[in-house]
């Protein structure tokens, strides 16, 4: 049994305990970011899948995702445990998450049949690890403190972390492929990504220690249709769903780009240019730099302007750094890296406000109908990303096959002029997206400051709804 300390659930939360929950989203982007940055160019440059048929798993697999999310945070909603509701999901989940990833990476000697068959079998499987262990990690977010500005404070520690986790795949996944591999890319693959799979179980049990759930909602008694009804009345959650979606599409189109983009239009043969990193790791990093950067920016920033405001410019000034970067010649690496990671620094701004606001919609979910719905509010959180990150995924692998790409040869000027429009226009054009989506979000600062009160006040007057930590 964890010990209980009287300390009321509006206290601060502690360093430790921010940390803690923000390094349960680098041990998720160890994965996402590995599958963002590589997957589509594993499975046709080195599982020998074509990439009309890598395209056409990634999105059918997401079939499974539009009831797996969902059902998922209604299943958390109503578990209850010594550990709470969301908590227990990342001690139990964890281990199954990591052998899933590395057996999506085994790359067994089958038919093209069969390969294809095994990618969708382990891409679909580990995808629903991944929903059963983030839906409660992002639930989590909405119970560890009453308070929007510590559940803001937490959310930037998630997406500082997240980064820094993408950031670490970007840098060393290629070098660690290179040095565990030597001349078998198969073996690297699938030796880096049992690295990654074993420090993601240490991380999520990390975090699962560290961490507390204070708001205690009402037991659960509601009808999976109440619930559900709730939800598709709060406008302003489905404007987060659809942003989240084409902000995630455009980034994952763009970073399962830029080993096309590098590899072919670039003519970069991988060789190393600063110690042990060749110009992938380097323009993958420097762009994740900017994504931290953003990050940690993002709560100043939110005390001066609102929060859909505040998306609505860094949409489209990221869009804006895409066709400036369309622009600049291929030849001009330094350039490129840099427009690149300013534009990935707005995202960093961008999706630590959409999972900041994400709780705030379940906070005003529970104001209007006296249900806390947080794992299912948030499991759209989930399906946004996955949905989005399979799009993103599978678009330029439709555009590679419509150009004639072939892989691992010399490329037809069409095929040079379709990696270069998806590494820029395509992204840009959803980017644009999410930042119109963002006009008809509802729930601005004063607004949320009137939810907070009220919610405080009618749990106060249910002292049992409260656990003291």
């Amino acid at each position: 049994m964890e010990s209980a300390k009287e300390e009321p659930a509006t206290t601060p939360l502690s360093l430790g305990e921010k940390t803690g929950y923000g390094l349960g989203d680098m041990a998720s982007n160890f994965y996402m970011g590995f599958f963002g940055l590589f997957l589509l160019y594993y499975y046709t440059d080195v599982f020998g899948i074509s990439p009309a048929a890598a395209a056409t798993m990634l999105l059918v697999s997401k079939v499974v995702d539009a009831i797996s999310d969902p059902a998922m945070g209604l299943v958390a909603d109503r578990t209850n445990s010594r550990w709470g509701k969301y908590r227990p999901y990342l001690l139990w989940v964890a281990v199954p998450y990591a052998v899933l990833g590395y057996l999506l990476f085994l790359s067994p000697d089958l038919s093209d049949a069969g390969k294809l068959a095994y990618a969708y079998v382990t891409y679909a499987l580990v995808m629903l690890a991944y929903t059963a262990i983030n839906v409660p990690y992002s639930a989590l977010l909405a119970v560890i403190s009453p308070a929007a500005e510590e559940r803001t404070k937490a959310t930037q520690y998630r997406f500082v972390f997240a980064s820094l986790g993408t950031l670490c795949v970007g840098a060393f996944a290629t070098p660690l492929v290179t040095l565990l591999g030597g001349d078998d890319q198969v073996l690297g693959f699938r030796l880096t990504m049992a690295l990654f799979a074993v420090l993601s179980v240490v991380i999520f049990w990390t975090t699962f220690a560290t961490t507390r759930e204070r708001i205690r909602p009402v037991r659960h008694d509601s009808s999976v249709g109440e619930d559900l009804s709730g939800l598709v009345r709060n406008i302003s959650w489905l404007v987060l769903v659809a942003t989240g979606i084409v902000v995630i599409i455009g980034l994952i189109a763009r970073f399962s780009s830029i080993i096309y983009y590098l590899k072919y239009y670039m003519a970069d043969d991988g060789s190393t240019v600063f110690l042990i990193f060749d110009r992938k790791a380097i323009f993958w990093s420097f762009g994740l730099v900017g994504q931290l950067v953003g990050a940690l920016l993002t709560p100043m920033l939110a005390r001066h302007f609102e929060k859909h405001h505040l998306i609505i410019a860094m949409s489209l000034l990221h869009a804006g750094l895409l066709a400036l970067c369309h622009v600049i010649p291929p030849e001009q690496f330094v350039w490129l890296v840099l427009v690149h990671s300013l534009g990935i620094f707005t995202f960093g701004t961008t999706i630590t406000l959409l999972f900041t606001m994400y709780t705030d919609c379940a906070e005003y979910g529970e104001w209007q109908t006296g249900r806390n719905n947080a794992g299912l509010v948030v499991s759209a959180s989930m399906f946004s990303l996955k949905f989005g990150t399979a799009i993103g995924g599978a678009l330029p692998g439709f555009m590679l096959a419509g150009f004639g790409f072939v892989p691992n040869q010399v490329q037809t000027e069409t095929a040079m002029e379709g990696i270069h429009l998806m590494f820029n226009v395509i992204p840009a054009i959803f980017f644009v997206l999410g930042g119109v989506f963002m006009f008809f979000y509802r729930l601005d600062r004063r607004t949320l400051s009137q939810v907070e009160q009220e919610l405080r006040a009618r749990r106060a007057s249910m002292p049992d709804q409260t656990w003291r930590q």
